[in-house]
């Protein structure tokens, strides 16, 4: 089974292997996700799963979601993702998915928005080199030309200039699984990851 959770970043730090090297780590809390909906389709023979993450009180969410747990028999989820899967014999509405799915040495993707860094300029943004900074010169850090005249007549959609750097899903592909807590549903992965502390995060195994 394609195996897909919802978790949270807690923040990175570093494990020593046995030869003694230090390795770069990120700690991600992982679960426990409930599947709450699976939409069978045979045309393209996969199964659509939905899964919940972080319990939450009814009044917190809208009445279309309350009905849709409700019927169902499930409690109250914040987050709902879909992934794909293609073995549906293990799939039932109601299962607890946690780290267990998982082994050391799996590779991941983990997928979240990266950290927002505001309105930015040029440099900044697109690594853009700067103007001269003797004295005398008038572009230090100023855009310059952005385009042509009278023919096109216009600047052309994409074009790189200032504006807002970050805040954007990021896919981080192959991380290794380097351990496994399942006593508080945690697991150290080899790189980083997309965002700040405290940023949900999904994980997808093929």
């Amino acid at each position: 089974m394609s195996i897909g959770m919802i978790g949270k970043k807690v923040g990175m730090t570093q494990i020593f292997s046995e030869e003694g090297l230090s390795i770069p780590v990120t700690i991600l809390q992982i679960g426990p996700c409930t599947i709450t909906q699976t939409i069978q389709e045979p045309e393209n023979k996969h199964t659509r799963i939905q899964i919940g993450y972080e319990y939450v009180k009814p009044n917190k969410i809208t009445k279309a979601k309350i009905g849709h747990f409700k019927s169902k028999d499930l409690p109250c989820f914040k987050y709902l993702k879909e992934y794909k899967a293609n073995n549906k014999d293990s799939i039932n509405i109601g299962k607890n998915l946690n780290v267990g799915e998982l082994k050391v040495g799996n590779y991941i993707t983990v997928s979240g928005y990266s950290i927002g860094k505001g309105f930015s300029g040029y440099q900044k943004r697109h690594h853009f080199s700067r103007g001269p900074m003797s004295h005398g010169s008038k572009n230090h850090r100023q855009p310059g030309s952005i385009g042509a005249g009278t023919t096109p007549g216009r600047v052309f959609p994409g074009k790189r200039m200032a504006g807002q750097l970050g805040n954007k899903r990021v896919s981080i592909k192959n991380l290794k699984i380097v351990e496994i807590n399942q006593n508080n549903n945690t697991l150290a992965v080899q790189g980083s990851v997309p965002g700040k502390k405290g940023n949900l995060i999904q994980i997808y195994k093929r």
